[in-house]
């Protein structure tokens, strides 16, 4: 299957990054969210994230105005009818996915895949509550959207050959590098890093080190662009905790408890960049 049209469900952070990135190369894109307040923040978004492009000389003011021209936004679900692919970028949370895949699956046609943007949570699972089991699929883009190389196509027990090849294909067209994965919670990269950002969090409580230091000391001794306790921040201290949360019911091993202070931070509001300040502050 050629994807020339993708519905996308969820327009923040994620799916207008997603939007973002399908516009950009050529795809008609329907975003949609439950209120047109956040639909039209998305789109406000994907405009201030392509004025940095012109800024930047990366992209004309042409160029701008047709990616623009590209995406639809809606509160509507029945304007997903005719898509090819539905992408589901909508809040880590096993019930809400649930709810909207279901809504989904009745209104697309037979043919049509859907793919979850989920972070960890099970393909299987998630495919099962739709009619399209071998037409469903893992699509794991990572924030930012139209930076990051990166898409994880994760399999499902019952994904068909052809619609993991189909959604393969569309990252590449994105300009994206996609890696296959099988169905585990965490997938690859998020089994590895979110583990390591709860660390640096009992590091952290522990008093070893100040935020900034313990930041410092894998960005030079590890060479990450940035640091732990900053990538948390941006993130979302909330979605960190609920992956944790994730592999600890899963795995049931006790190397995943969420640290304390991480919880901690959550309760109190301190989600990162997001509410202006999680481990650090963003406050302007």
């Amino acid at each position: 299957m050629n994807i020339t049209t993708v519905g996308i469900v969820g327009a923040g952070t994620m799916g207008n990054g997603i939007a973002q990135a399908c516009a950009v190369s050529g795809i008609n894109v329907v975003m949609i969210d439950i209120a047109q307040a956040a639909v039209d923040k998305g789109l406000a978004t994907i405009g201030k994230s392509l004025d940095r492009l012109i800024a930047k000389e990366k992209m004309t003011a042409a160029d701008r105005a047709a990616a623009l021209a590209r995406i639809k936004g809606s509160a509507n679900y029945d304007d997903l009818k005719t898509v090819q692919l539905v992408i589901e970028a909508a809040t880590e949370n096993h019930e809400l996915k649930n709810k909207i895949l279901k809504q989904i699956d009745a209104l697309l046609a037979p043919e049509a895949i859907i793919a979850t943007n989920t972070s960890s949570i099970s393909i299987t699972q998630l495919a099962a509550v739709t009619q399209r089991p071998d037409k469903f699929v893992g699509m794991h883009f990572f924030n930012p959207v139209p930076m990051m190389a990166l898409v994880e196509i994760i399999r499902g027990l019952r994904t068909s050959d052809a619609t993991h090849d189909a959604v393969k294909a569309l990252a590449q067209r994105l300009g994206k590098s996609p890696i296959t994965v099988k169905n585990a919670p965490g997938f690859v990269v998020n089994r590895i890093l979110v583990p390591m950002i709860n660390e640096a969090f009992f590091v952290l409580a522990e008093g070893l080190a100040t935020p900034e230091d313990i930041d410092a000391g894998m960005k030079l001794g590890c060479n990450h662009p940035i640091g732990p306790l900053a990538l948390a921040d941006m993130v979302g201290l909330d979605v960190c905790l609920a992956v944790m949360e994730v592999y600890l019911n899963e795995f049931g091993d006790s190397k995943y408890r969420p640290c304390p202070l991480l919880r901690e931070y959550v309760a109190a509001g301190r989600l990162g960049r997001k509410t202006g300040a999680g481990v650090y502050s963003y406050a302007k």
